[in-house]
């Protein structure tokens, strides 16, 4: 069986990202190619920093095309990024070696070499700076996608917030009928497409216990209506749920993926829940992203003892 690659952006140099590369590569057989797009130098000094014995074949994309009948298990596109020391606080110095990554990967995909895409983590502060709220805004501006969703998924439950990382400040400003509706035809297409499957979906309310003490109720005004239509379209989603009771065991066990209202509403149970063993997808995008569920980490650095289990996962998601 041919197994299209997996295109690997290795992100925020300095992040725990090539820590937990090497030691998903090393402990774990996939079964598709896996071409990494990153610096060379860095590679080759955070190899030798963690004693790996992981050998990879450097591909020459110097013409924009790549040999998809001759790839190694572990594939190299060198992209120039030095650095003083293995690890630097985190700047924006490396924001033009990321967007050169993100550059080629998205080439490879657009020409149908491989429609999988992992991409490590990167910095909201100084590679987003403002301009995107994360890295599913920012691929959806890429690849000009209309509706897109930021799934946390896991085998047994996952979520999607229909806002992603705004401040708790705006977030009521921003649910709207047709956003909920979007996102909810977005999740099922999906689903039907990777599981062939429809998704029983969840929808949580905005405020506690799905009321509100002001004369606009916005679990009754905007969520509900939303939910009612859907149903009418035969989408199978149910709600509003209060969110405190949401992720009780005899709940969340009745649904495949549960959409709250903001970030922190689903993604705190959801980690609570799962911890490292999860993976972020954009759903909606013209080829498969993911990511793992965690940031750059610099706390952690070249401290050798990051858990690599949600890049793990990611690879295994998108070895088909």
């Amino acid at each position: 069986m041919n197994f299209k690659p997996i295109i690997i952006v290795a992100g925020e140099p300095n992040s725990v990202f090539f820590e937990i590369f090497l030691k998903s590569i090393n402990k774990n057989y996939f079964r598709s190619p896996i071409i990494l797009i990153a610096s060379k130098y860095l590679l080759l000094k955070q190899i030798k920093f963690f004693r790996s014995k992981i050998k990879f074949c450097e591909l020459d994309y110097s013409k924009k095309k790549l040999n998809k009948n001759n790839l190694d298990k572990i594939n190299l596109i060198n992209v120039d990024y030095k650095q003083n020391k293995l690890f630097e606080k985190i700047s924006d110095k490396s924001n033009i070696y990321i967007e050169n990554c993100f550059k080629i990967a998205l080439e490879i995909l657009n020409n149908k070499l491989s429609n999988k895409l992992i991409n490590g983590p990167v910095s909201k502060k100084y590679f987003l700076n403002k301009n995107f709220i994360g890295i599913t805004e920012y691929l959806k501006k890429k690849t000009n996608s209309n509706d897109v969703a930021m799934i946390i998924y896991n085998k047994s439950l996952s979520v999607s917030p229909l806002t992603t990382h705004l401040p708790l400040k705006y977030v009521s400003k921003k649910i709207k009928k047709n956003q909920i509706v979007n996102k909810v035809i977005t999740i099922n297409s999906f689903w039907q497409k990777r599981f062939n499957k429809k998704p029983k979906i969840a929808i949580t309310g905005l405020n506690p216990h799905c009321e509100s003490i002001d004369s606009f109720n916005e679990d009754e005004k905007i969520i509900l209506p939303a939910i009612q239509l859907l149903k009418k379209k035969k989408y199978d989603v149910s709600g509003p749920f209060p969110a405190d009771t949401m992720f009780l065991k005899d709940n969340r066990n009745k649904f495949e993926i549960i959409i709250g209202m903001y970030h922190d509403q689903i993604l705190t149970p959801a980690k609570t829940l799962f911890e490292y063993d999860a993976i972020n997808i954009t759903a909606g995008l013209p080829f498969i992203r993911v990511s793992p569920d965690h940031g750059p980490n610099e706390k952690m650095l070249g401290k050798n003892i990051s858990n690599p289990l949600s890049l793990t996962r990611s690879i295994q998601f998108l070895d088909f």
